[in-house]
């Protein structure tokens, strides 16, 4: 994390991999999702609020909306599914999650939006991360006229060996 002689609660800084890095977090998990979601322009609701301290306060790690939604149901917050999918997708758009496509029909959103690939486990529906600099590209396609590559996710599947 770089450091800077400006005070913290002032600071959002871009790392190396162009995302925003917020200064102004203070280890207090509550304050700190007010300040990630108004560092965005997302307003503190007290939904996204809950929603972000359940993502957040455990580190990096990958949900799908519905673990969140029984997290946050066993958390006794009232808040429906369509809720946090929609919490979800607005969280990826203002870059604080990024979302992972397992299959046509599962996706994940992952608190690491740093530059990195995945593994999923088929037979345990999960997935873990692959360092960025573990996985080697050749020569990437060229996009087609008016596009430009956003990001490029490789997920490994993995399955345990037969016998």
């Amino acid at each position: 994390m770089p450091k800077s002689s400006v005070p913290a609660s002032s600071v959002t800084m871009i790392t190396d991999q162009g995302q925003p890095e917020h200064g102004n977090l203070t280890g207090c998990p509550w304050h700190d999702v007010k300040s990630k979601l108004r560092d965005v322009g997302l307003r503190p609701t007290r939904q996204r609020m809950a929603l972000g301290w359940i993502l957040f306060a455990k580190g990096d790690r990958h949900v799908t909306a519905e673990m969140l939604y029984e997290e946050a149901t066993r958390a006794k917050v009232p808040v429906s599914l369509a809720t946090v999918y929609n919490t979800l997708h607005q969280f990826t758009e203002v870059g604080l999650l990024r979302q992972v496509a397992v299959d046509g029909s599962k996706a994940y959103f992952d608190t690491n939006n740093s530059e990195h690939h995945h593994f999923y486990v088929e037979d345990q529906n999960d997935l873990m991360d692959i360092p960025a600099t573990d996985v080697v590209f050749g020569k990437p396609p060229m996009p087609p006229e008016g596009y430009e590559i956003a990001r490029i996710d490789v997920v490994v599947r993995l399955r345990r060996k037969q016998g």
